[in-house]
């Protein structure tokens, strides 16, 4: 079991979901926790579920999408601590609209969200990574960005946007030492799918295409994220790992 002792994390998106889970997991194996949400119940939820555990957490309520209060509600979470070790760029929304039926508004928060709220969070934490030459940084994507699908193709393309920046700022920031991978999930059985339309009728559609028979639970993707962030990754950088059941095998 990789240990995050003494490790400061943040994790985006942290009131639901896979966000949560990696919250919940990071703290059980040590790490002091910032869980970011737009939802401030939630995210206080995340925190005192930690902190009931034995573990140390706390809040911090912003939209992602909003850079000048991402900021500087990220800097003052951590600043009682002194450090970030660990950022997971995870918040995320839903939604999938055909191309005619997606909106300007809609296209243009896919993209606020999950490309440039990872963006300006990580900008946001650079400074303190690199003076102590050491970091990880952690991208959620989706197996919809390695691959497409035939729906939902804004959400696609941020997600294959976020494969990009990992690459790229695995090569820029490697003389700092700080390592940027990506994680690239499957079907997660999250509060977002479960909460889709006549899900229980389109359930056993979605698990045949999956090798394993099944969607994974959120704390099974947790366990790669983890890891990544552990130092049993230190030399592992700019990479995709795709738990995904075996739903994308690339075959003859």
């Amino acid at each position: 079991m990789s240990s995050l002792q003494g490790k400061v994390a943040i994790i985006t998106g942290a009131g639901a979901g896979m966000g949560k889970a990696h919250a919940r997991l990071m703290a059980e194996r040590g790490a002091t926790v910032v869980a970011q949400d737009i939802d401030g119940a939630r995210a206080e939820e995340t925190a005192r579920l930690i902190r009931d555990n034995g573990g140390t957490a706390v809040a911090c309520v912003c939209d992602v999408a909003d850079t000048a209060a991402l900021t500087s509600s990220l800097l003052a979470s951590v600043d009682q601590f002194g450090r970030v070790d660990i950022l997971v760029n995870n918040a995320g929304i839903g939604g999938e609209p055909l191309i005619e039926d997606t909106t300007e508004d809609y296209f243009d928060r896919t993209f606020a969200v999950h490309v440039r709220g990872s963006f300006f969070a990580t900008k946001a934490v650079l400074p303190m990574m690199k003076a102590r030459k050491s970091g990880k940084i952690i991208n959620i994507s989706s197996v919809w960005g390695m691959v497409g699908h035939h729906y939902a193709s804004p959400y696609c393309a941020a997600k294959a946007a976020l494969l990009g920046l990992t690459k790229a700022w695995a090569k820029e920031l490697a003389p700092w030492n700080i390592h940027v991978n990506a994680v690239a999930p499957g079907g997660v059985l999250t509060e977002m799918v479960l909460a889709q339309p006549d899900i229980e009728k389109k359930m056993p559609q979605k698990v045949a295409r999956v090798p394993l028979g099944r969607y994974a639970e959120p704390r099974e993707l947790s366990y790669t994220v983890a890891f990544l962030a552990s130092s049993e990754a230190d030399f592992i950088t700019g990479q995709v790992i795709s738990p995904n059941g075996g739903e994308v095998i690339v075959g003859i």
